[in-house]
């Protein structure tokens, strides 16, 4: 996994093509594309903010993943209206979001670790999962994005939650990044 900055307006370009709310758009060669702006749960929501105060109702994300055969696969997201100059963590999760943050189960892992493994840096890594940890600007605006060799079809309806820091990768605490402030849910 390669995780990088994205700073070109193509990109931006591009994640302002994502599709109304979470979709996947039909034929496997399409990209998966989701957006949401973040309220308080209800039935129904699109992306949810569990932490007002640090993901404000009325901030945005928008998220684009599109696989080139043979190559890999490619996940941005833009985030706006967030704290300025704050760094999150973010991560592909296993279930769509719901009344609370863990609803959104746990992290999306390429090759998943035994049960009753945590933080081991096997398992818990860039490469087998999907970080996009971020810094937003002195506006609250951030663009970020992975590239790896995931099998996202395999999440089906998952979500990527927003989580309190950057993301931990010491063993015992590897894969953690803090409370779970935000998630948008996207259908792979």
């Amino acid at each position: 996994m390669r995780r990088f900055a994205i700073t070109s307006a193509a990109a931006l370009a591009v994640l302002s093509l994502a599709a109304p709310a979470a979709a996947r758009t039909s034929g496997s060669d399409d990209p998966t594309v989701a957006r949401g702006v973040f309220e308080s749960y209800t039935e129904g929501a699109t992306a949810v903010t569990y932490s007002p105060e640090k993901v404000p109702v009325g901030a945005g994300a928008r998220l684009l993943a599109h696989e080139t055969p043979g190559a890999g696969r490619t996940v941005l997201m833009s985030l706006r209206g967030l704290l300025p100059d704050r760094e999150y963590g973010a991560h592909v999760h296993t279930s769509p979001c719901g009344r609370t943050g863990s609803a959104a189960g746990p992290h999306f892992q390429q090759r998943p670790a035994p049960e009753g493994v945590s933080g081991d840096p096997e398992y818990a890594n860039p490469r087998n999962e999907v970080w996009l940890d971020f810094r937003t600007d002195g506006s609250g605006n951030a663009l970020t994005g992975a590239f790896g060799d995931w099998d996202l079809e395999r999440a089906g309806s998952a979500s990527v939650v927003i989580h309190q820091h950057h993301t931990r990768t010491a063993p015992g605490v590897a894969g953690e990044a803090g409370k779970r402030l935000a998630c948008l849910n996207v259908v792979f």
